[in-house]
């Protein structure tokens, strides 16, 4: 499922009165509600339907595979998510 086919779904469980732009504001206000949770606290729970938390990967060495030469990798942040039990059933 891309973006457009969430905005189609979302567009039809709310009515046969609202638009496609309705709709994809709708998705954009909740991706950015999460988006400022996540950088503001670090975690964003919904209950039944998983937890999404801000995670550090420490920096390591790595390796070029076309020269086999030693690189550094830099320490990096990135988000994970954690499906609720309710929600994998």
């Amino acid at each position: 499922m891309n973006k457009s086919q969430l905005i189609e779904i979302i567009q039809k469980q709310m009515g046969a009165d609202t638009s496609k732009h309705q709709a994809e504001k709708v998705l954009s206000m909740v991706t950015e509600a999460i988006i400022s949770g996540i950088k503001e606290s670090g975690k964003v729970q919904i209950v039944g339907f998983g937890s999404f938390a801000l995670k550090t990967r420490s920096a390591r060495m790595g390796r070029n595979p076309k020269t086999g030469a030693s690189v550094s990798i830099p320490e990096t942040n990135y988000v994970s998510f954690k499906a609720s039990p309710s929600f994998l059933q």
